[in-house]
Parts: C-alpha cells; sequence; structure tokens
C-alpha cells in the first residue's frame, strides 16, 4: 500500500509540475472566447461547394465584417464566427452564401450583444473565484472543532490549493483545444470548471473528516494517521470516481457531438480531482503538520 507521509514530496511534485505545465500553457496561448463573452453571431452551417478559406473572403468581402471560419471536427460543419450580430447582417450573409455558393445547410444561429457578453465574463470569472474562496471558507468553519496538530485553517488552506490545482489543469487543455483545434471558451465551460470543483471537494472533505476524527480517537504520528485516513477512504473515493468515468466515456462516445468537449473537460477534470484530493490535500496537511512542530 502507498504511503503518503513517506512520498509526499513526490505526489506534490508531480502535482506541482503539472500545475506549472498548466499555467504556463495557459499563459502561452490564452482562451480563445466564444461569442458569449466577446459578443457577435455564431452561424453553423455545411457548404459543400466551398472551403473554409472560400467562405471566410466571401463573407467578408461582400459585408461590413470580417468572418472567421473555422470546421467544427465533432461534426464536419463550418462555424462562422462574425462581430456583428445585427439581423440586417445575417440576412446579408445567407444571400452572400447563397449566390456565391449555391445550395447550403443552416444547422444554427446564436447572437448576443457586447453589454450581455461583458457581464457574463465577468461573471464568469467572479463565480469561479467566489466559490473557491467559499468552498475554502466553509471548510474552515466546518472543521472549527478540530482539535490537536491541525486547526481548522490547515483544512481550509489545502482545500484551496487543491481547488486551484483542480480549476488549473482543465482549464489549461481549453487553452491548448483553443490554439490549435478552435474551441472556443463558452458558459458551458466555465459551468464544467464548476462542476469539477463540487465533485472533488466532495472527496476532498470525506479525506479530511476521516483525518480529524482518526486525530481524535487514534494515537500515532500525523502520518500514520493520515495514511490510514486515507487507506480508510481510498476505496469509496476511487469507487465514485470510476463510476462517473465509465458515464463520462459513454457520453463522450455515444452522446451528442456539440458536447464532445464539453464531456471531455468534466472527464479530465474528474480524473485530476479524484488524484488531488488523495494525493495534493493530504501531503498539503502533512507539510502543515510539520511547520506546527508534529513530525510526519
Amino acid at each position: 500500500m502507498f504511503n503518503i507521509a513517506k512520498l509526499r514530496n513526490l505526489y506534490l511534485g508531480i502535482a506541482a509540475v503539472l500545475l506549472i505545465a498548466a499555467i504556463s500553457l495557459i499563459g502561452k496561448y490564452g482562451f480563445e472566447l466564444g461569442i458569449d463573452f466577446t459578443g457577435g453571431a455564431l452561424w453553423e452551417v455545411s457548404v459543400p461547394s466551398a472551403t473554409p478559406e472560400q467562405l471566410g473572403s466571401a463573407i467578408s468581402a461582400s459585408t461590413d465584417t470580417t468572418a472567421h471560419v473555422s470546421t467544427d471536427a465533432t461534426s464536419g460543419h463550418y462555424l462562422v464566427r462574425l462581430g456583428d450580430a445585427s439581423p440586417e447582417l445575417y440576412q446579408n450573409v445567407r444571400t452572400v452564401v447563397g449566390e456565391q455558393f449555391g445550395e447550403y445547410s443552416e444547422h444554427s444561429f446564436q447572437s448576443i450583444g457586447p453589454s450581455v457578453s461583458g457581464k457574463l465574463r465577468t461573471g464568469a470569472l467572479a463565480a469561479i473565484i467566489t466559490v473557491i474562496t467559499l468552498i475554502s471558507l466553509y471548510i474552515v468553519f466546518a472543521f472549527r472543532g478540530a482539535t490537536g496538530t491541525l486547526g481548522s485553517w490547515a483544512y481550509g488552506v489545502s482545500t484551496l490549493v487543491t481547488l486551484f490545482y483542480d480549476v488549473a489543469l482543465p482549464s489549461a487543455v481549453i487553452a491548448v483545444l483553443g490554439h490549435y483545434g478552435q474551441v472556443e471558451l463558452d458558459t458551458n465551460f466555465v459551468v464544467a470548471l464548476l462542476v469539477i470543483m463540487g465533485f472533488s471537494v466532495h472527496d476532498t472533505i470525506v479525506v479530511f473528516d476521516r483525518v480529524r476524527e482518526n486525530l481524535r480517537t487514534t494515537r500515532g504520528t500525523l502520518g500514520e494517521i493520515v495514511n490510514a485516513s486515507v487507506r480508510q477512504t481510498l476505496a469509496r473515493s476511487l469507487n465514485t470516481s470510476f463510476t462517473l468515468v465509465l458515464v463520462l466515456i459513454a457520453l463522450l462516445v455515444l452522446g451528442p457531438p456539440t458536447l464532445w468537449y464539453f464531456i471531455l473537460i468534466l472527464l479530465i477534470g474528474t480524473v485530476g480531482g479524484a488524484y488531488s484530493s488523495i494525493f495534493v490535500g493530504a501531503p498539503i496537511l502533512l507539510l502543515f503538520g510539520r511547520k506546527s512542530g508534529k513530525k510526519g
């Protein structure tokens, strides 16, 4: 059986490397923001007689806006992104495509104004920061009766670090997908991040609660108690995560193409959250124990 106390530096080192890589990728590529956050219109269409370059050039040359055209890998449709969301532009674009390329199939059209997109962008960032902060503060409050080596603040800070790790990894994947696959960050991905945090903190609380109870009732070093607590909760955590992973894989293979990237982010976040609950949160508790003078 693995030894959290003995190998804590290894587990935290792996997490640190992944976290640094994630932050570096986000800084390098940034995010390809969807119309939810930038405003404009997104037209999903199939034009058999045109390439993305031809379609974009024709629309840009015949209208007052620049059209960015990409191909949705999951459906094979063209995604035409327009900076203007007015009905007049939409009608002009349809006319231009019909006249220059003949038959085409329209699948969807979404539009959003700049004021609404600005509020959504601010609200999405505020939601993520607020959730991370409130969950950590709640852990401090819920563990306020903790006794012995670890105070409630140790559980709260450990949860804060764990949640930041849980958000960073899938966010880096979104950044890479946006750079290489032109996958846009929209409100669906923000929802996915919030779901990931909620699921991960559930497992983290289970581990932390067992550590707190064992500190009250069991004699031994902090490392021995943390190891015992992880062993006692490991099967539950892994079984819960594995069940969800199976469901997400099934949805990834058999689900609707429009939700493919959303499900992929949930899958990555679920796996990362299962790791962080055991191999990030628990070792950080051990670090706080060492600072307080209790050897693990």
